[in-house]
């Protein structure tokens, strides 16, 4: 199966596929993060290119409700509806299979409700992350090892959050965790 993963770095998902005997090249604006089938450009570029399936990661921060605080700037100055438009165009692409990963936003209510929200720690690893997906001929992912949700801690803002998340940075917190990143390439590689 050839795979494209789609605004994707970490190479965890594409390298996840890779292991499983599929051809599997990720695509970002960034360098990936490990040596492997890279490209490195709009994926627009490469879009085209005969894709059996496509997971892309359409980058969140102007989506996700963890930045509601400044959706009415985003709003005025046109950066949430430009991630409005690339989430869209990346997700009625012209690729038989499809899935869109991204937290809990505002796509739930512009696009469509995801067909499936997933946690890390549904999956093997001890962390909450909660993941929206949507899914275009694809079957929702079935829990592969469920273990402790990980630990957590209270922010200054009183708030609960995983720690996991307390010393990351953005680039670790996008990254896509192995459990996940495995799942979708036994499960959905062998369609």
């Amino acid at each position: 199966m050839r795979v494209l993963v789609a605004c994707e770095y970490s190479g965890t998902v594409r390298d996840a596929f890779i292991a499983n005997g599929h051809e599997a090249m990720s695509c970002d604006l960034e360098p990936t993060d490990f040596s492997g089938p890279h490209y490195q450009g709009d994926v627009f570029d490469i879009i085209g290119n005969g894709w059996d399936l496509m997971i892309a990661f359409p980058p969140c921060t102007h989506l996700a409700v963890s930045g509601a605080r400044h959706f009415a700037q985003k709003r005025a100055d046109g950066r949430q509806q430009q991630g409005v438009d690339f989430f869209l165009k990346i997700a009625n692409t012209d690729i038989p299979r499809i899935a869109v990963e991204n937290p809990v936003g505002i796509m739930s209510t512009i696009y469509r409700k995801p067909d499936q929200i997933i946690q890390p720690w549904q999956f093997g690893d001890k962390a909450q992350k909660t993941t929206c997906l949507w899914l275009k001929n694809l079957p929702l992912l079935t829990h592969t090892d469920i273990v402790d949700k990980g630990d957590f801690y209270i922010a200054p803002s009183g708030k609960k959050l995983p720690a996991w998340y307390s010393n990351a940075s953005a680039k670790v917190r996008s990254k896509t965790f192995q459990g996940i990143a495995d799942a979708m390439a036994t499960q959905w590689g062998n369609l």
